[in-house]
């Protein structure tokens, strides 16, 4: 009977030993790790993405990491994105526990960080057909142009037919520009007036604490690799983490709560309406976190984002004088100075959207996209990839792939008219992908268009001296085009 044992337990040893043998055979590449803190020392960059990038020109564009106790595998290549968001898209659907989602998710309430299941599908389909569908986006167009309008005025000075120069902070003005219109489709009303804008102090304090309530808060922090330091409250990660997350709750409780009280007394429909009234056909589920939760996501997702994108592209092409007169002509071509131009226009200038494509591949708004996690064992690349894995995709590594683009660090946003988006496949990645690809991608462009068109279309441009790219904020000289007089007299 001993004699038999012993045999059993050698042959489950012996499979349990092949078979961890065969899946380290097959496992991605990695560099060497230490102990307790795996790869950790590795990531020596500024910026995270940069820190991979470094990796990946020595590992491959498929390569595995340790940061303390969790797994990751970073891609790199459109080769390898495909195959885990299409043939693993599910296995990949979910998002990882982390302290973020923890602590400002609404007990993961939040679709974005939701899991894979009925509650995101249903939140999903409700943000699909109420907020980013085509005809919701064609309904909310007026309120662009409003805010766009509202821009023009105070860079014209009322409506006054001046055409001195003028040194503007376009940082101020593009982010009072996009968060009157993110408050405007959420509820109704504007953040900064217009004479709080010209006024300056006011109006910067406003757009200063409001980007104070909603920073960007869903990246990995060192709590995630080492929960013991979490226990012991390290850095005040946590603490800082339920503080923003309050600051968040009672600016989008205040406002939920003053839709209740004014039920039926206003004339348009914005977010909160159409989300309380669905509240009221299933209280069960729309809660008001569940509520909140949407809400908080149209303000973090929605407004840092397209406001460094819309900064970006104006400080390349004030770099690059040649595309911005290049732009400048499709305009007057195009829609020409009879009026300005609309939601409806942004069709017609195929250049314009070359510019925010280019700009988004020099610049993608997450440089590595919100990372998800395997659900059960899968292959990518022909590497086995275990339970529990980490995805982190390196967008920025993948737009600046000088074997996927020619002059890869160069701003040629001409390459965009030869290729359409569909044509480069899964190396253009700027909005990630597959099930949990951004749905406000459609809402971000047309934002980010019509602010750069319209900047465009009525003024000249010119730069400070020094260095655009590292100005901060943005600073720039505009005047005021004598061909867009008659725009100025309909504003």
């Amino acid at each position: 009977m001993y004699l038999y044992l012993a045999w059993f337990t050698l042959v489950v040893f012996f499979i349990k030993w092949y078979s961890l043998r065969r899946r380290q055979n097959s496992a991605p590449p990695a560099p060497p790790s230490l102990p307790f803190i795996g790869h950790v020392h590795l990531l020596k960059e500024e910026s995270l993405h940069l820190s991979l990038s470094s990796l990946s020109r020595r590992y491959g564009s498929v390569f595995s990491l340790r940061l303390g106790c969790r797994p990751f595998l970073v891609v790199s290549s459109p080769s390898a994105v495909e195959e885990c968001f299409t043939t693993n898209d599910v296995v990949f659907a979910n998002r990882p526990d982390t302290l973020a989602a923890d602590c400002v998710t609404y007990g993961r309430a939040a679709y974005v960080w939701s899991p894979y299941g009925q509650h995101w599908r249903t939140l999903r389909r409700v943000s699909a057909a109420e907020i980013f569908s085509s005809q919701s986006l064609l309904r909310t167009a007026g309120t662009r142009e409003n805010e766009i309008r509202a821009l023009l005025r105070v860079l014209h000075g009322g409506k006054k037919k001046s055409t001195a120069a003028a040194t503007v902070d376009l940082t101020y003005l593009v982010s009072t520009f996009v968060f009157n219109n993110m408050m405007r489709v959420v509820s109704g009303r504007q953040l900064v007036s217009e004479e709080d804008i010209i006024g300056g102090d006011a109006g910067r304090e406003a757009v200063k604490q409001i980007r104070g309530v909603f920073p960007p808060t869903l990246t990995l922090v060192s709590c995630d690799f080492f929960p013991v330091l979490r226990w012991i409250g390290y850095g005040g990660v946590e603490r800082r983490l339920r503080l923003i997350h309050g600051r968040r709750d009672v600016f989008l409780q205040r406002l939920v709560d003053e839709f209740k009280g004014s039920k039926g007394t206003r004339s348009t429909t914005c977010l909160i309406e159409t989300l309380l009234s669905l509240q009221a056909t299933d209280p069960v589920f729309y809660t008001d976190d569940v509520i909140k939760s949407v809400l908080m996501v149209m303000f973090v997702a929605g407004t840092e984002t397209s406001v460094t994108a819309m900064e970006r592209a104006m400080s390349l092409i004030l770099s690059h004088p040649e595309k911005l007169q290049k732009l400048s002509d499709e305009i007057d071509e195009n829609v020409g100075h009879d009026r300005l131009l609309a939601d409806s226009d942004l069709a017609k200038l195929p250049y314009l959207r070359c510019i925010i494509n280019e700009t988004l591949r020099l610049y993608p708004p997450t440089p590595t996209v919100l990372p998800h996690v395997s659900s059960e064992d899968c292959t990518v690349g022909g590497h086995s990839i275990p339970k529990g894995t980490i995805l982190l995709v390196n967008v920025w590594a993948m737009h600046r792939d000088p074997e996927q683009w020619d002059r890869p660090e160069e701003f040629v946003p001409e390459r965009f008219q030869f290729e359409s988006e569909r044509e480069l496949g899964h190396k253009f990645l700027p909005f990630g992908m597959g099930r949990r690809g951004c749905p406000g991608s459609g809402m971000a462009l047309r934002t980010v268009s019509l602010g750069l068109a319209a900047l465009v279309q009525c003024f000249d441009w010119e730069t400070l001296s020094g260095d655009v790219a590292a100005a901060k904020p943005l600073e720039a000289v505009c005047f005021a085009r004598e061909q867009a007089a008659h725009i100025f007299e309909q504003l």
